[in-house]
């Protein structure tokens, strides 16, 4: 049975989708990206291979490290794995949110899946899973407690700054007054969705809101982007590695 790969070599993840003749996924993996890229990639193809029992298996790749992959046949953008990839999974056009470690993207899709319009952030850290990150090491909470915690909150405390450094300084100084860490919390992922709001406005924006990428596991950012757009989140069952399997998906159909 024929089957095909994409790698998605992401700032802080990398993600392998493997899949079948028949676009079903037969393998996925995802860790965190290790300084030396390129052998870590030729690793997890390796183990790719072999727990599919396929040596000889197209594969593109895609993500900011996409060129660093030497056995891909092509590299494509993100946008375009990305746009894909959802199709496929959903079988439907819209508007895909994906917010990724260092970058976000807001991606239009039409009802053929064919991409009509994007904007992308990858100039500050704010608008992206890394402030998040950041924030939540800084309290020293685990980052997949975040989103809970700031639901949670009885309070929200806004925080103007929208640089992660002046954002820190300013959380610093409000754990300094005594405010509590659930306010200050659910005040950064209000800053974080609205900067995703105003990215979704500037583009010609379809329904359904999809959502993707690591961010897409944390309740509370799903919560907020549905109450500020008033547009109930579509989700893919394995929002992680959407960017993988759309580019798997490329390397099945050649």
């Amino acid at each position: 049975m024929a089957k095909a790969m994409g790698i998605d070599v992401g700032s802080t993840t990398v993600k392998i989708a493997v899949i079948d003749e028949n676009y079903k996924i037969v393998f996925k993996h995802i860790e965190n990206t290790k300084p030396k890229i390129k052998e870590q990639v030729n690793g997890l193809i390796e183990k790719a291979k072999r727990e599919c029992d396929s040596e000889n298996i197209p594969i593109v790749s895609t993500g900011y490290g996409r060129k660093l992959v030497e056995q891909a046949k092509k590299q494509m953008t993100e946008i375009t794995c990305h746009a894909k990839g959802i199709f496929h999974t959903l079988n439907h056009g819209g508007t895909l949110v994906d917010i990724g470690g260092q970058d976000s993207k807001v991606i239009v899709i039409d009802r053929y899946g064919r991409v009509l319009d994007f904007t992308m952030n990858d100039k500050c850290s704010a608008g992206t899973g890394r402030f998040l990150e950041h924030t939540a090491a800084r309290m020293e909470i685990p980052v997949e407690k975040i989103g809970e915690i700031a639901l949670n909150a009885k309070k929200e405390l806004k925080i103007s700054s929208t640089c992660t450094v002046f954002a820190e300084s300013e959380i610093i100084s409000l754990l300094a007054y005594g405010e509590e860490v659930d306010a200050i919390l659910k005040g950064l992922h209000r800053g974080l969705v609205t900067r995703i709001v105003g990215m979704i406005n500037s583009v010609a924006f379809t329904p359904p809101l999809m959502l993707s990428g690591g961010v897409a596991k944390n309740s509370a950012i799903k919560k907020m982007l549905e109450e500020e757009t008033g547009y109930e989140i579509v989700m893919p069952p394995h929002p992680q590695i959407i960017g993988a399997y759309g580019a798997a998906i490329f390397a099945l159909e050649g």
